[in-house]
């Protein structure tokens, strides 16, 4: 027994002394959303539609770069799945939405609205923010997205 005691005692020492890194998440994993991309018939025309309606900056090779680090955005980017039959997507038939966040949800609906831009439903009421709905021309539901403060800043 004094043997296992004196063994111990060395452990537990040597354990004191070496430096361990403790890590919730091992490396090799997933730090984020990279892209977004789907098929259309007139990719050209789609993205100048997001370019000249919704105000997205269309770089020259032809895709658009959302920063992470924009004022007031979400420090998250959230991925959820629906239930197979969900109505939440429609009136569109694909299978996905997109949702912009944006810092000015009034402004960004009289903007879309002064461009001839459908507002499908318009929600103020939801505890995370505010919400409005529209559909681009490929007919893909978009989910605009003003985040309460306190949502935006965490």
């Amino acid at each position: 027994m004094p043997t296992i005691r004196r063994l111990l005692s060395v452990v537990a020492v040597l354990a004191a002394l070496t430096p361990m890194t403790v890590s919730a998440e091992p490396i090799g994993r997933i730090t984020g959303i990279g892209g977004i991309f789907f098929k259309s018939k007139a990719p050209k025309a789609l993205m100048a539609w997001y370019r000249d309606v919704l105000g997205l900056k269309v770089e020259a090779w032809g895709g658009v770069v959302l920063p992470y680090d924009a004022p007031e955005h979400p420090p998250v980017l959230t991925l959820n799945v629906f239930q197979e039959g969900s109505n939440y997507m429609e009136p569109s038939k694909h299978e996905f939405m997109l949702n912009f966040a944006v810092d000015d949800l009034d402004a960004f609906v009289d903007r879309l609205k002064a461009k001839g831009v459908a507002i499908l439903k318009r929600d103020d009421t939801d505890a995370i923010g505010k919400f409005a709905w529209i559909v681009d021309p490929d007919e893909t539901k978009i989910e605009l997205w003003e985040p309460k403060a306190e949502t935006a800043s965490k």
